[in-house]
């Protein structure tokens, strides 16, 4: 019989790179084939079966969930600042009433985050536009931009200020609104490859696991890597940014990611939550049954 190979997600930002350092240098999963692109694209190759596990954002997640398991303990979140998904703005945040708002196109929670603070929290309705995820292209046409990723740390580290823009990081934002971490994305695999190659997606379930942790632990050995990928960002400056990142998927994390799927879903831009389903749970999280 032929060895299942599992096709695995990655994300392409620095935000990813610790776990991926990991993956190569333990070799916990040999056998995976390991594809690597930006959020929005690998979120569509997983709901679409192109892709067997990886990692989702956490809004695709919960409009496409009927499909899909959580893997436990993964994700990429935190609780308080994250650095890396920002709102830029040439006025404060409350100016920007009917005003133009750019939306980066790789984002898919931060950007539904980003409009959830902005009028619920702060009361503000501007006026959205979809805009290509670069800073110079989305201050051409709006008053601010919704930026994730590498471009959105660069923001806040060196073009935000060198710009005179008020860069208002939505980790941040979300923990003074809820008091809650916020998760953008979590590690998922598709419900019908789980249940047709189970031993295999244990393994890699475990394999990710075990490369998450070894991350976390070499965190500075990392950060230093970091110079290997021709990133402006120095050393010192990925190893603060990576303890800001919240890699586990703890019960105040769900707790935060259920805060966000009920707003979302008051908003009618995803389905009302359901319990969450992990793999390996007899029963959704979150369920009575």
């Amino acid at each position: 019989m032929t060895a299942v190979r599992p096709r695995l997600g990655h994300i392409s930002f620095l935000n990813s790179y610790p776990l991926l350092w990991s993956l190569r240098r333990t070799g916990v999963l040999p056998t995976v084939s390991l594809h690597i692109d930006t959020p929005d694209k690998l979120s569509d190759d997983l709901v679409a079966g192109r892709l067997d596990a990886g990692p989702i954002t956490v809004a695709e997640y919960l409009r496409h969930h009927d499909r899909l398991l959580l893997l436990p303990g993964l994700a990429i979140g935190c609780d308080g600042p994250v650095l890396s998904c920002n709102i830029v703005s040439k006025v404060p945040l409350r100016d920007l009433h009917e005003r133009p708002v750019g939306l980066g196109t790789t984002s898919r929670t931060t950007v539904l985050l980003a409009q959830l603070l902005l009028e619920e929290h702060l009361g503000v309705r501007p006026r959205y536009t979809p805009c290509v995820p670069t800073l110079s292209a989305m201050l051409r046409h709006a008053d601010a931009g919704v930026l994730i990723g590498d471009v959105a740390l660069r923001a806040r580290l060196a073009d935000g200020p060198r710009l005179g823009l008020e860069v208002h990081d939505t980790g941040a934002l979300w923990k003074d609104w809820t008091g809650l971490p916020m998760v953008f994305a979590a590690w998922a695999v598709r419900r019908e490859f789980a249940e047709r190659h189970p031993a295999e997606t244990d393994a890699l379930a475990r394999g990710l696991r075990l490369a998450r942790a070894h991350s976390e632990a070499h965190l500075d050995t990392v950060a230093r890597d970091v110079t290997l990928l021709g990133t402006t960002v120095a050393p010192r400056q990925a190893a603060d940014y990576f303890r800001h990142l919240s890699f586990d998927l703890t019960a105040r994390h769900l707790e935060g990611m259920r805060t966000f799927a009920r707003l979302a879903a008051e908003r009618g831009a995803v389905p009302a939550c359901p319990p969450f389903s992990f793999l390996g749970s007899p029963r959704p999280v979150g369920s009575d049954a």
